[in-house]
């Protein structure tokens, strides 16, 4: 699918433009088996433009600020929208309060395992 799905992140803050992940983030993905050499970006309009670009919000705050930044877009949901084992979770909490970056990394997998299932189905791929 890497040739058909880009995958990148954003957030709706410039806190930690160019900043690596959280060590705790960054440990959660090691025990699991995930490269990460990414740096923390601000979401732009360019990520926006484009109707065929799916805009997942993390929460209900997020998306709000992503309408309320770029206007209503047809592909802007709540990542938790697609949770199958996870159903009465809407808002994935950010873990640098929490602490609790294992259950993060459980509701995100989840609703990136709905996600991928749902574009599948949607894009015929």
């Amino acid at each position: 699918l890497a040739d058909k799905i880009k995958v990148d992140s954003a957030g709706t803050g410039g806190w930690h433009v160019g900043e690596a992940a959280h060590t705790g983030t960054r440990r959660v993905l090691q025990a699991h088996g995930i490269a990460y050499h990414g740096r923390a970006r601000q979401v732009s309009t360019q990520d926006t433009a484009a109707p065929n670009n799916w805009i997942i919000a993390m929460d209900k705050q997020n998306k709000a600020d992503l309408q309320r930044r770029f206007g209503q877009h047809p592909r802007l949901h709540l990542l938790l929208d697609f949770a199958e084992n996870h159903p009465t979770v809407s808002d994935v909490p950010d873990p640098y309060y929490t602490n609790n970056f294992e259950y993060v990394y459980e509701l995100v997998k989840d609703g990136c395992e709905g996600l991928l299932t749902h574009i599948r189905q949607i894009e015929g791929i």
